[in-house]
């Protein structure tokens, strides 16, 4: 019997030049699986191209509702922003399409699983990681950490010699990823540090904040234990609700940032990302905590978030430690719900007041009800003994102060 092989496919030149290269260096049968994370892919035309390089069957996984609920919120929840930029929208991605070829691999009997990523990149680690997890018992393969072709040139050629569709891409263009979440993009004058991004010929879902309405735009947010339920009142469906954002935070100029980050492996690589929808949410999900959550643990969950970042952006996903502080932070969004009123406009996001039953801001306190400004004076001496120590001290030491008491 044939190995099986069960390929993450993307339709672009990488994964489909793997097709055969795997076919002729594995003697193995290609079951090609386009994962559909919301995309902006043809996924019947990329079902006809997995098939003619040789596939023996291409399989179209829809599994955008699973990406928002089980992935996108939990990082959100978190407030899990990767060096106070990046939103995480491939990295939250990959842990799913990793589950995702494992369970079918599991269903067509396959022996191994393959990726088209890179060996300089952060994918290859999010993806074996994944696979490692779930299907310790399944080989993985990484052509480009193997074959010999060096270039795209190669790889056309490659595919050219064996009378094989190449996949077009628009000559000069960006190296891009995307899905419901995101569009990134890297190359061209992004590999410069000191260049500007050229916005103007990079941006997909975003216009730039000079090209955006001179009026603003109001939206209401409401969450319900943290998870955006409902826009402008009316009530959707996760992929719906970051879908209409998306529009809405793009015709304003919302969520583009530009960031040279370090990857896994240990270099820098520079990104601009779009997350116009993404970006709406956190704000909204952050202005509700500061108004349900008490100090201690909001202040808490501001470390959880940094690590959160770091395990979901170096492909820890299917972790003990992310999944205890995905419990704890479940445990905090118990009281995070109510509607968020934002003002959008040119770029920027404002707040414009929260509602919520779970408010800990109370004006009985300042209106005196509660609170006797009185009482400050005893608080205020206890909580600076410590200071008022340490000033006695040197004092002495100066020989400015009366000397402390001698121990008996």
């Amino acid at each position: 019997m044939k190995k099986k092989i069960v390929l993450a496919y993307s339709g672009g030149l990488d994964t489909t030049v793997s097709i055969p290269w795997l076919k002729e260096n594995q003697d193995c049968d290609v079951i090609a699986v386009c994962v559909d994370v919301g995309q902006n892919a043809d996924f019947k035309e990329l079902k006809k191209c997995a098939l003619k390089a040789g596939a023996s069957a291409c399989h179209i996984a829809d599994v955008k509702k699973e990406y928002v609920e089980e992935y996108i919120w939990p990082a959100l929840k978190a407030g899990a922003v990767y060096e106070n930029k990046y939103l995480l929208g491939t990295a939250t991605a990959r842990p799913l399409i990793a589950k995702t070829l494992v369970e079918y691999a599991r269903a067509e009997k396959a022996q191994a699983v393959a990726h088209g990523a890179s060996g300089k990149g952060n994918d290859q680690v999010r993806f074996d990681l994944g696979i490692m997890a779930l299907a310790p018992d399944l080989e993985i393969i990484a052509p480009w950490r193997i074959w010999k072709l060096k270039s795209r040139e190669e790889e056309m050629r490659y595919l050219a010699r064996r009378k094989l569709p190449v996949p077009v891409k628009k000559k000069n263009a960006y190296s891009r990823d995307d899905n419901l979440w995101h569009y990134s993009h890297e190359g061209l004058e992004l590999e410069n540090a000191a260049a500007e991004p050229q916005f103007g010929k990079m941006l997909v879902n975003t216009v730039t904040p000079e090209k955006a309405p001179n009026k603003p735009v109001f939206i209401e947010i409401e969450f319900e234990k943290g998870i955006p339920v409902a826009l402008n009142g009316k009530r959707m469906e996760g992929p719906a609700l970051i879908k209409t954002l998306n529009q809405i935070g793009g015709a304003n100029g919302i969520g583009i940032s530009d960031l040279v980050e370090n990857r896994i492996i240990g270099m820098k690589t520079r990104g601009v990302y779009e997350t116009p929808g993404g970006s709406i949410l956190y704000y909204a999900h952050q202005d509700l905590e500061h108004t349900c959550l008490d100090r201690q643990t909001y202040a808490y969950k501001q470390q959880i978030a940094l690590k959160m970042s770091e395990l979901i952006y170096a492909g820890h996903w299917f972790t003990p430690l992310r999944e205890a502080l995905s419990a704890f932070v479940n445990a905090t969004q118990e009281t995070v719900s109510g509607i968020v009123r934002l003002k959008l406009y040119k770029g920027s996001i404002y707040s414009a007041g929260v509602n919520s039953p779970h408010s800990l801001y109370n004006t009985d306190i300042t209106a005196g009800a509660l609170y006797n400004n009185a009482d400050a004076k005893g608080f205020v001496k206890l909580y600076g003994v410590s200071t008022l120590v340490r000033s006695l001290m040197e004092q002495e030491k100066k020989g400015k102060g009366k000397p402390r008491a001698a121990k008996k």
